[in-house]
Parts: structure tokens; sequence; C-alpha cells
């Protein structure tokens, strides 16, 4: 048995729908990040063009982007973008994890936080605003483990408060550690 590989497969360009980014402001103090991404899938042969399409405006030809393979199933070497190929790398030990790398020969090198697929809108802003700060000095890893953190805060709190809101306090401090009241159970039903 043979298998035939349809090669025109990669010459189609995939549409998607438009980036979700944040960059620093043009011309600000550099830091360890100059925005973040916030792709809608984990399919970089589908997410990276509609990134490209804005940031080739914006800086010039990007040719060349790395990841770290730890959130990315599939990396494909090449990814046909508009009007040319870009070109992927990754690196398991040298690059952090929630970071991708995009390199353009005339223009230079941008790091950005990349905002998992799944995260909730609120979250993904909080991070796209920290992500582009000027000066920033948090890594990419160092902002969602921030975030991870001040939502396991965030959502302590909130069952805090609902325990209040349910006579929690009241009914511990009477005597009844349940909020809902002693349960009897009657015998012979």
């Amino acid at each position: 048995m043979t298998a035939t590989i349809d090669r025109t497969i990669f010459n189609e360009r995939v549409t998607s729908p438009p980036a979700r980014m944040s960059m620093t402001p043009a011309g600000s103090a550099p830091g360890l990040l100059d925005g973040a991404w916030w792709p809608r899938s984990r399919d970089l042969s589908r997410e990276l063009p509609a990134l490209i399409d804005v940031l080739d405006a914006r800086w010039g030809r990007i040719t060349r982007v790395t990841v770290n393979p730890t959130h990315w199933p599939m990396i494909p070497r090449k990814v046909p973008v508009a009007g040319h190929t870009l070109h992927v790398g990754w690196f398991s030990d040298e690059q952090d994890p929630h970071k991708l790398i995009l390199l353009s020969y005339t223009a230079g090198r941008w790091d950005l936080l990349v905002i998992p697929p799944e995260t909730g809108a609120a979250a993904a802003a909080r991070l796209m605003s920290a992500a582009a700060t000027p000066g920033g000095f948090l890594t990419a890893s160092a902002l969602m483990s921030r975030e991870d953190t001040s939502r396991e805060a965030r959502e302590s709190l909130a069952r805090e408060e609902e325990w209040e809101t349910e006579g929690g306090h009241a009914a511990a401090a009477a005597g009844n550690p349940d909020p809902i009241g002693p349960m009897s159970c009657a015998r012979g039903m």
C-alpha cells in the first residue's frame, strides 16, 4: 500500500478571526515582554497567520517564530502567511513555556506572553494589560503564576463570603457548624 500526500493543502491559507493582542506603546521603556497574545486555540497553523498579519503591518515582515512545545500539541515547521512563509522553531529548555518570540530580519525581536486559549476574558484582560506595561520586569511565567495566585485568592474570598451569607459564622458561633441547620432522620420510613 502506498500513501499519497496532497501538497496543495500546505499552500492554502487558513483564514482566522483577528488576533487578540496588546502591545507596549511604541517608544516606551523596554521590559522583559513587548505585549501579549491570546490565541483562540492551540493550533499554531490556524492562529499564527492572524497574529502575523497585524504585526507585519506594525513592525515589518516577521520571518521566524519560536515557541516552547509545552503548550502546543503540534508545531509546524512553516506556516504560510500573507505574501511569505513564516518559519517556526521550538526550544523546550531555553524558552519560557508561556512566551512566543518573534523575529524580523529588518526590525529585530519581540517577546509576547501567550495567554492560554481557555483563559476567561477578565483574566486575559488583566494579563494583557500587565504584559503591555512599559518597562515590565516580570517574565511570562511569573505573570501567569501571579494571575493563578490572585485567582485562587479571589475564589477563596468568594467561598468565604458565600459561607458568611449563608449564616456560616453565626451558625458556628451558636454551636451549630452546619449553616443549613441540624439534620434529623426519621426512622421507619
